[in-house]
């Protein structure tokens, strides 16, 4: 097993390669999709050999490129198996909008053109893992559901070398390592990173930081931490337009 590191619109990629197929551990974003196609060219393989592109949940830098990618190598889509859609009814759709548009803020933060970041709102996978399950054709790969930051998220640990991608369980910011944005469910963001410290990786990949060895993270703190409320795009506005009214106190 070769990991390849690909520097993403906003995201790493994670790209890897064995002897007669590809395994794309997200589904990175739309602007990304020639990208990962044009890697592929160079390691002197057809995008064809992309056998399995994994959604670890629905965010446009996870899920963005997923569908398109599919229609051009005819990988499959493995995910949670989460109920229903993540982005349903009139609140996923505003929140489908407000996701890609925190996307482009983040690019114009890392001085990246604009792009063209729409995808479907609805996923249709393939495959819908159940925690534990190893991946279709990729069974030294197993999927640990780590729900918290949505409901569906999902962390993918290589169990022969113990690294564990955790894709956007936590976030590192000047040198520390906090929760993502938004956090949905607090409790089972905090059951999942109690999950994570013990299965003991040798290393925890991240999809905005890189690999770090896992003694570098600092699980008690960052647990205690973690937010004991819902940190989500509705309850900020809500604070935000208190705050400009003056009506916080």
């Amino acid at each position: 097993m070769k990991l390849h590191v690909l520097e993403g619109y906003i995201q790493s990629i994670y790209l890897v390669e064995y002897q007669h197929q590809l395994l794309l551990l997200d589904g990175c974003c739309r602007a990304d999709v020639t990208l990962v196609c044009d890697y592929i060219k160079q390691l002197n393989r057809p995008i064809t050999d992309l056998a399995l592109i994994v959604v670890t949940h629905m965010h446009p830098d996870h899920a963005g490129g997923a569908h398109a990618l599919r229609q051009l190598t005819a990988a499959k889509i493995a995910t949670a198996n989460a109920p229903s859609q993540w982005y349903q009814g009139l609140d996923g759709i505003m929140m489908h909008l407000s996701d890609m548009a925190l996307a482009l803020w983040v690019a114009g933060r890392k001085r990246k053109a604009k792009q063209n970041l729409w995808y479907p709102r609805k996923l249709v996978a393939d495959y819908f893992l159940a925690d534990g399950d190893t991946l279709p054709g990729f069974d030294e790969w197993q999927a640990i559901h780590t729900p918290g930051h949505t409901d569906r998220d999902l962390s993918l640990f290589h169990m022969p070398s113990k690294r564990i991608y955790v894709a956007d369980l936590m976030v590192k910011v000047k040198g520390q390592f906090i929760a993502p944005f938004p956090v949905f469910y607090p409790r089972l963001y905090r059951q999942s990173l109690h999950k994570v410290q013990q299965l003991q990786p040798q290393s925890v990949i991240l999809a905005h930081q890189g690999e770090v060895d896992t003694p570098e993270v600092d699980f008690a703190a960052l647990i205690a931490r973690a937010p004991k409320q819902p940190m989500t795009h509705w309850r900020s506005v809500k604070k935000k337009t208190k705050q400009a009214l003056g009506l916080g106190r």
